[in-house]
């Protein structure tokens, strides 16, 4: 006869616990992102452009309505961002093929230089952190982080993973 293996402790659900992740995902992503800050802020740039370089790179000619869902921003926002970083010749607008009226957007070699940069900056802090935490804490990283996306958001995150259409 089969026993029921004990359930996982319910210490995890209270309030205290789901406090301390919330904090500790705050001060995470803020330690993230504050070891490209002063590479951004020596471009004269922001973290809005870094999150578009980051995901143009993920995925070259990718469509600009594409791009505002990943981002989940306005168009308006992200024309700014756009705008600026065509100017600063780190990125090019094209056509589609298919419909002619779809943007497609594309890193130019200094937009590719830049954000190698900053994920160089990023994979460093990543890697140390991965590497102290070891693989089954990985796992469990990644685990709760898709936990918390809903589906829409999940789907067009794993689709970065994806080749090109």
């Amino acid at each position: 006869m089969a026993s029921n293996p004990p359930s996982a402790s319910p210490l995890f659900l209270r309030e205290a616990e789901i406090r301390r992740g919330i904090e500790l995902l705050f001060f995470g992503h803020a330690e993230l992102m504050g070891s490209v800050d002063a590479v951004l802020k020596h471009e004269g740039l922001g973290r809005a452009h870094h999150r578009a370089l980051y995901f143009i790179a993920r995925r070259p000619e990718l469509a600009v309505g594409e791009l505002i869902a990943l981002l989940d921003i306005t168009k308006q926002s992200l024309g700014r961002v756009l705008g600026e970083l065509e100017e600063r010749g780190m990125l090019v607008r094209e056509p589609g093929r298919q419909d002619r009226r779809q943007v497609l957007l594309r890193l130019t070699e200094a937009g590719v230089a830049l954000e190698s940069e900053l994920f160089a900056a990023l994979r460093g802090c990543m890697v140390e952190a991965y590497g102290a935490a070891g693989p089954g804490a990985v796992a469990g990283f990644w685990d709760v982080l898709e936990k918390l996306l809903p589906a829409d958001v999940g789907e067009r995150a794993a689709g970065l993973s994806r080749p090109n259409r």
